[in-house]
Order: C-alpha cells, then structure tokens, then sequence
C-alpha cells in the first residue's frame, strides 16, 4: 500500500468548496501531481471529473440559455470545459496553494500553471463524485459556475476558436483542419508544443504551447482569423465585379 502524507491545508480548502472529505486519502490523491513521483497521482481522478463535469456545464448552459439552440449549447459548453476554463474555475478555490507538487514543478511556477491547474480541479471535482456521487457536487459546481460565469452571454464565451475554425472550414472547403505536431522540446516539467494547422493539404498556421491542446487553439485562432479575412475579402471582390 502507498504511504499517505496529510493533504496540506485539507480544512481550509473543504471550507472553500463547502464540502468535507469523509477519505482524507482521496483528497490527497486528488491534489498530488504526477511529478511528485509516488505511488498516487490524480490522472485517474481527472479523467472522472472531465466526464462528470462536461454532464454539469451541460446542465448549467441548459437552464442558463433556455433559448439557445443545440449548436449553441454545445459551443458554450466547449469554452467551458476546457484548460483556461477549468484553470479559472481552480485559481477561484485558490487551488494551486494546495497542490502536491515536485521541487523542480515548485521552481518552474507550476501552481499557476494552467495544465496542472484545470487536471487538479477536474481530479477534485471526481474525487467529489466518488463520494457524494452527485448529491454534493451539483451544488459546489453550480455554484462555482455562477459565480464565475454569472455574466456570460452567448457572444463572449465563443473563445472555441477549433470549433468556430472547424465550421468555417466546412462551410468553404468542405473540409476540417487537421492538425500535426511538428515539434516538442524542454524537460517533462515544462515542455513546449508546436502544431501546425492546414486544410486540404495547405498549412495556414504554426503555434507553440504549453501543451497540444494549447497549441492546437492559437494556431486555430490565426487560420481562423486568416480564413476569414480571406474569405471576406474575395466575397467583396466577387461583389464588385458583379
């Protein structure tokens, strides 16, 4: 069996959520980064909450917009349910001051790293789950989600730029964007991606990020931004010589 340490501050952090841990252990599972190298990390955990929670935004977005359209729904909920997303719903628990991380994770800044914030918070959020199922979570959720989100509207939320892309795309080319990873570099504790982004066979963007799904939206934030100029501008130039 893997030795078990007190989470840090594990009274201060339940008070934030509005919710007590009947397993300290789980808990402590929840907050331990993978660099820490013991027995026990929250990979497993994450990956619960991400389900869970892509069922709870759903819901919130539901009630929220009870005029929008599927398609609209489904946009929302990708802002959300996202890295920056879960990484803005963690820095309002203060999470990153909780976490279990390695030395080297310590001196790279990882508790404000937006990765290992949005996994902890997922890994917190199915750790929850185990426990209480939904009866507790929906709550502590919702409530976070208002409080972050109370001002949201269905234009500033559209930041999905893969989404928007990949409609765009269609919508002109008959074609998604496919996205290849052209390099990786630095140590496991602070690496960089670099995608490039191309349609029908042409490159339109390269980006780096701090992981792929990062590199992935700034480069489908410029050929986004570069198609739709584009087309705008031959749509303009269609008309005149009409």
């Amino acid at each position: 069996m893997p030795k078990y340490n007190p989470p840090k501050n594990a009274q201060a952090l339940e008070k934030k959520l509005g919710y007590t841990f009947k397993d300290k252990k789980l808990l402590l599972e929840a907050l331990t980064h993978k660099s820490c190298k013991n027995a026990y990390n929250n990979e497993r955990l994450e990956f619960l909450g991400d389900a869970v929670l892509d069922l709870l935004v759903g819901e919130f977005l539901f009630r929220k917009f009870p005029s929008a359209k599927e398609g609209e729904l489904s946009k929302l909920r990708a802002c959300i349910v996202n890295e920056k997303g879960f990484m803005k719903l963690a820095k309002s628990l203060d999470l990153g001051a909780f976490l279990h991380i390695s030395q080297s994770e310590e001196h790279n800044k990882g508790r404000e790293k937006a990765s290992i914030l949005s996994n902890a918070f997922e890994a917190l959020m199915g750790a929850i789950y185990l426990e209480s199922e939904l009866t507790f979570l929906k709550d502590i959720v919702l409530k976070l989600l208002e409080q972050n989100y109370a001002k949201i509207d269905l234009r500033s939320l559209f930041t999905d730029y893969k989404t928007a892309l990949q409609e765009l795309t269609q919508a002109i080319f008959g074609e998604i964007p496919t996205y290849t990873l052209v390099s990786e570099s630095g140590p496991d504790h602070q690496k960089s991606f670099e995608i490039a982004l191309s349609v029908n066979g042409v490159e339109y963007a390269r980006a780096k990020g701090s992981s792929k799904k990062d590199a992935q939206q700034k480069s489908a934030q410029i050929a986004y931004e570069k198609i739709s100029a584009l087309y705008k501008n031959n749509h303009q130039n269609n008309d005149k010589e009409r």
